[in-house]
């Protein structure tokens, strides 16, 4: 289930992140918006969502699929800091917002292993107009794997 962004309710306040693209360990942005600003990291796959190439970076949209990524837990007084620069990275300018590229939404993580479970996470899915396009002409990641979903000399 998506719940949107709420207004900055306290419930919520402090959720962690799920990336799958271009934060992830390894990736450019990864060092750049959360080098010194988590204090954890775990794989993690988002349920009832597809992957799709997009130009250098991947959009998660709903569907009938699974996302892998990684689970991020903001340090100790970074988060209202990281939360920024994300959804400045994401170009997320607030719920339902006409010019988003993302929407921050919450949803259930599933964390793997023999200590898993599921947790309420942070996700930016690819906002209306973007999810539109792709499903009609985008580039579906085989295996919902952005690492695998790339060609081997993009940077």
């Amino acid at each position: 289930m998506t719940t949107p962004a709420p207004g900055g309710g306290p419930a919520d306040a402090e959720l962690p992140f799920f990336v799958y693209g271009t934060l992830l360990p390894g990736e450019p942005n990864h060092d750049l918006f959360l080098r010194g600003r988590t204090t954890g990291e775990r794989p993690a796959v988002l349920p009832r969502a597809l992957l799709y190439d997009g130009p250098g970076y991947p959009y998660a949209i709903e569907g009938h699929g699974r996302v892998h990524g990684s689970l991020l837990v903001a340090a100790p007084g970074v988060y209202g800091e990281l939360l920024g620069l994300l959804d400045h990275l994401e170009e997320f300018l607030g719920p339902g917002h006409p010019r988003n590229l993302y929407e921050r939404v919450v949803r259930e993580v599933e964390l793997p292993g023999p200590d898993g479970g599921s947790v309420r996470a942070w996700v930016y899915l690819g906002a209306t107009a973007v999810t539109r396009s792709l499903r009609t002409g985008g580039v579906l990641i085989p295996g919902g794997r952005w690492i695998t979903g790339r060609t081997p000399d993009a940077s």
